[in-house]
């Protein structure tokens, strides 16, 4: 695993895979699944892997937290960048915060609170988690009101921010206002794009941020790494090819959920056996998984 600190060429040298976890059907962790989707995104050239909302950190026991980063760290290539990730709400993050300061994750990223928060909250519950564990977070933004960019700034400039998650959707990618107010006030090699291949290009292109995060990378790898090279040596024909390409399966994400849609969708595309989703999600129904599967498998042979 790679525990250097991570710099902005860093972030840039690669997608930002944000995997499933595969489990048993007592929803426990099924490691052999779970490194075998590991090894097949490493395979296309891709080696910053993110244990967020789609491995669903959200809803992970408390006791499992120590054994899982356990199991991260070893799991991963020599080369290969792991992010896990704590909260959201505040207790449980600052109890993962003194496991993290244990171990050698150059950081983690927080998980965004949606309604139970203030922008002076979350920005506190950021320096604590930070000074408890030793490391710069990963700041994930997904509300508009969840923290304001003037507030950003002012973590950034005290040396508490790894790199930040911009994840608000938007149903015209090029009209936002706070991603402009963002990059204008912080370093956007230090921003990624948060919301996979779709808004990937106008993000980058239009707006100087540095990455993007991607689900659909789980399954095809090395065309969203290609789209991110297209990205970055100007080819925007390309890299809309390959967005096209992706948009099926980002179209299932978005009818049905980007969450349990992703993580069956890797077991239909016959990556690794998934199992089944961790409650508060439950699976897809029959039909679903059906379409979900039809949409998935072609694009192995893209």
């Amino acid at each position: 695993m790679d525990t250097q600190t991570i710099t902005p060429e860093r972030l840039a040298s690669s997608v930002i895979a944000v995997p499933p976890l595969a489990r048993h059907k007592d929803y426990s962790l099924n490691a052999e699944a779970s490194t075998q989707l590991i090894h097949h995104i490493e395979s296309g050239g891709v080696d910053i892997l993110l244990y967020g909302g789609n491995a669903n950190f959200y809803n992970i026991r408390p006791s499992e937290f120590e054994n899982l980063l356990s199991y991260l760290s070893q799991a991963a290539g020599k080369d290969t960048l792991i992010v896990p990730s704590a909260g959201p709400a505040y207790g449980p993050m600052m109890d993962q915060a003194e496991i993290l300061k244990q171990t050698d994750f150059p950081t983690a990223m927080i998980l965004p609170h949606q309604g139970l928060t203030t922008d002076e909250g979350v920005a506190t519950s950021i320096r604590h988690f930070v000074e408890a564990t030793g490391k710069p977070a990963v700041v994930y933004i997904k509300f508009e009101g969840y923290i304001e960019p003037e507030t950003v700034k002012s973590l950034v400039d005290d040396g508490l921010v790894s790199w930040i998650k911009y994840a608000i959707v938007r149903d015209d990618p090029s009209e936002d206002a706070y991603l402009s107010q963002l990059s204008n006030l912080v370093d956007p090699g230090i921003i990624v794009s948060g919301i996979g291949e779709q808004p990937a290009i106008v993000h980058l292109r239009d707006f100087g941020i540095n990455s993007f995060t991607s689900g659909c990378v789980c399954v095809r790898p090395d065309l969203s790494q290609a789209m991110l090279e297209a990205i970055k040596a100007g080819n925007y024909n390309r890299a809309e090819e390959i967005r096209e390409v992706f948009r099926p399966l980002e179209d299932h994400r978005n009818n049905i959920n980007p969450i349990r849609v992703l993580h069956e969708a890797v077991a239909e595309a016959g990556i690794a056996e998934t199992g089944p989703i961790l409650p508060l999600f439950s699976g897809l129904t029959a039909e679903e998984r059906s379409e979900v599967g039809d949409t998935v498998r072609p694009l192995l042979s893209r």
